[in-house]
């Protein structure tokens, strides 16, 4: 008898959400590689770094993100390549490369890319850095005065952190951190015998140093000084070449899900991580080549996976120059977010505002303070019995969860599902999750086979002896700083439909609760996938009866085989298809026959594009859609996804507007050719349009308009008399 019922609740687990297959390609389609198409991203971002008229800091900034984003390609996608090869592995990809061949193209083209940033830093970046007033020195161009201050901070703060490590046959060559900076050293004894010694720049202290100086301001580099104090280190031994160097790990973790306890395991993978295989070594260009044979043979890389550079190694140093004090007529305008928002102005309460009609935000041009004061609100709210969120990626001092703890400790039921297994973010994840439960949160790891990505909250509030139920849904994280630089939208709501979809979702996701039919949900990996399949159909279905059809979809990625093969199809069915993709896309445009009616979009700017939105012309009667899911394998068919429909017709009608002026910038955006390559949108004849600065001010407008709106209905009251209201209206 028990080991019936033991069956039978393995059963149920399994069926907690049963993942709905991809679909199958039945036939060869134009198919761009999916890591050459990141690579064309990174691309347009560097390309940024290389326009002359964005403010020069923000050049700087751009190339360090070109860094910060090859780095992590290396770790995960280069180095998920290169095990397949390693396996044995010869399935080509939908784009019919094997892992061989992309690992070929990927190589030129990533050897080409490094290329190019150096010439930009070197040939751009740097002269006019120095023309602001801004100069990088080296060890040859420094006064005695600013020798003097070197050799004083290498003795006071430097020489004592560093550990010179001998390689010889007692010593073994060090196990070195992953994207760490060192300095090989080749040396010899008084026998004139060879050897060899490396360094750790330490990551303790900063990268650069700013230097007493006369005219503008100078700075150098932390290894420059250290390898100018070589002998100070190796007083015994005569110092024949030096080199920087620098490694890239394969970083992606291996975890056993089945585990009993999924934080230890995790954080045992992290541990691993740090002991990857090297997938990349970075030295500097004139590096001696017996250093360069000795780092090879160490390391145990191949000549390919090599990258000789001529400039200083780790770009992404960068970002921390980018922000320097002193130089903000070096920078964009910043935009300020607005707060509050339009849609929140004017009430006391954020519950009387959402119960009155649907609302609306759209970071960062709306403050995320309306996000963090539901949360808050509620924490303290004596009439709120619950609160139910999902977080994937949270700031390290985060509001939100400050929030939670707040409201386990006024006695609400928490629940939080803290998604461990957000790559890169583990560690700060695993902090967060035990300083809710040591709060008296229930809280949720994510599920076994899948990542957990759909952004809600859910709050339970009694109100005249009946419960309701307050949402919020989003595109982006509970993030309050990455809410200041990425584009995300939210949508705050109380209806009954959205409540109960939302009640049963938190059911699937903290107990054993089948996936439902939900009233308004779209929700992966059960029934995306079907949704937007049999939209797309719906679309083509329409056109080829004459009826209106289109269809535009803004997302940061479109990889998936079977929503391509159907984009594709209804195209060539006369479907007018607009797309905005940040990033990846495997769809290949402007192919006569195939694709002529599907335009691609990247909008590459000061903001990082973050927000998904789709929109369906539905025979004339156009409905939209926002959440968190791109068009990729893994949102539809391996994570928790969340997409919701926008139904108050202010919000629809706003929906659209966003979508319709960024096809309309002329700034940020590129159009993707029919070879996939990308061209700025000419600009001849056409207004000259940066749609993210517009949303900037459309927020700000529509505050004043909102404010000028509730103020006037004041006036004579108690609340504002005439006299006052005159110069209010001026503001």
């Amino acid at each position: 008898m028990a080991k019936k019922e033991k069956s039978k609740q393995e059963e149920k687990d399994k069926t907690v959400i049963s993942v709905q297959p991809a679909a199958k390609t039945h036939f060869t389609m134009p198919y761009n590689n999916r890591e050459l198409s990141w690579m064309d991203f990174n691309i347009r971002v560097l390309e940024e770094a290389t326009e002359k008229e964005n403010p020069v800091l923000e050049r700087v900034k751009f190339l360090s993100i070109t860094a910060s984003n090859l780095d992590e390609f290396f770790m995960v996608r280069v180095a998920g390549i290169m095990e397949q090869i390693h396996q044995g592995y010869t399935h080509p990809d939908p784009a019919g490369l094997t892992p061989v061949q992309q690992m070929e193209k990927l190589s030129v083209k990533i050897h080409d890319f490094s290329k190019k940033q150096y010439s930009c830093l070197n040939r751009s970046i740097l002269p006019v850095l120095k023309n602001n007033g801004l100069a990088f020195l080296k060890i040859k161009e420094l006064n005695e005065k600013q020798m003097k201050f070197i050799d004083a901070y290498f003795e006071r703060l430097v020489f004592p952190v560093l550990t010179p490590m001998a390689v010889d046959t007692s010593r073994p060559f060090p196990l070195l951190a992953n994207k760490s900076l060192n300095i090989a050293v080749r040396l010899t004894d008084m026998e004139e015998e060879s050897v060899f010694a490396v360094i750790q720049v330490p990551a303790i202290l900063p990268r650069f140093l700013e230097l007493p100086s006369a005219e503008g301001r100078a700075f150098i580099l932390l290894e420059n000084i250290i390898m100018h104090k070589l002998e100070e280190l190796f007083e015994l031994y005569n110092i024949k070449a030096f080199c920087p160097f620098r490694i890239t790990r394969d970083s992606d973790l291996d975890i056993d899900e089945e585990t009993d306890d999924l934080m230890e395991e995790i954080q045992k993978s992290i541990k691993k991580r740090k002991r990857g295989k090297p997938v990349r070594l970075e030295i500097y260009r004139k590096c001696d080549s017996e250093l360069k044979n000795f780092l090879i043979d160490m390391l145990d890389v191949e000549p390919q996976e090599v990258y000789e550079q001529s400039g200083p190694l780790d770009l992404t140093f960068l970002s921390k120059f980018a922000g320097i004090d002193g130089c903000d007529h070096l920078r964009f305008e910043p935009i300020v977010p607005v707060s509050p928002p339009a849609d929140f102005y004017g009430y006391d309460d954020i519950f009387e505002a959402i119960r009155e009609r649907d609302r609306m935000v759209h970071h960062p041009y709306e403050s995320f303070d309306s996000v963090l004061r539901f949360v808050k609100t509620a924490a303290d709210d004596p009439n709120v019995l619950a609160i139910k969120q999902t977080l994937y990626r949270v700031s390290g001092n985060s509001p939100i969860i400050a929030a939670l703890i707040k409201a386990a400790e006024n006695g609400k039921q928490v629940t939080v599902l803290v998604e461990l297994k957000a790559r890169f973010d583990e560690e700060n994840n695993i902090h967060w999750a035990k300083k809710l439960e040591k709060a008296g949160c229930h809280v949720i790891y994510g599920l076994t086979g899948l990542k957990t990505h759909c952004k809600i909250c859910l709050v339970v509030r009694r109100e005249h002896n009946a419960i309701r139920r307050y949402l919020h849904m989003g595109t982006g994280n509970y993030n309050d700083i990455t809410a200041r630089l990425y584009t995300d939208i939210g949508m705050f709501t109380c209806k009954e439909e959205y409540g109960t979809d939302a009640s049963s979702l938190f059911n699937v996701l903290t107990g054993y609760s089948l996936p439902p039919e939900y009233n308004k949900f779209i929700v992966a990996p059960t029934g995306m996938r079907k949704f937007f399949e049999d939209m797309i159909k719906k679309e083509t279905l329409n056109a080829k009866q004459g009826l209106p059809s289109g269809i535009t979809a803004k997302v940061n990625s479109l990889v998936d085989p079977a929503i391509i093969e159907l984009l594709y199809k209804a195209s060539q069915a006369g479907v007018k298809i607009k797309l905005i993709i940040r990033g990846i896309c495997c769809l290949i445009p402007g192919i006569k026959g195939v694709s002529d009616n599907i335009s691609v979009h990247s909008i590459v700017g000061q903001l990082l594009e973050h927000s998904r939105i789709f929109k369906f012309e539905n025979a004339g009667d156009p409905v939209v859609y926002m959440g968190s899911a791109d068009w990729m394998q893994r949102n539809l068919d391996k994570r928790v996804e969340l997409v919701f429909p926008v139904e108050d017709e202010l919000l629809k009608k706003r929906g659209f507007a966003i979508l319709d002026l960024m096809l309309k910038d002329t700034v940020n955006a590129r159009i993707q050719l029919s070879d996939t390559t990308y061209l700025h949108i000419d600009k001849r004849g056409k207004r000259v349009i940066n749609s993210q600065t517009q949303f900037s001010q459309l927020a700000k407008k529509e505050q004043r308009s909102v404010k000028r709106i509730k103020e006037s209905k004041t006036i004579g009251t108690p609340i504002l008399p005439k006299h006052a209201q005159q110069n209010k209206i001026k503001d």
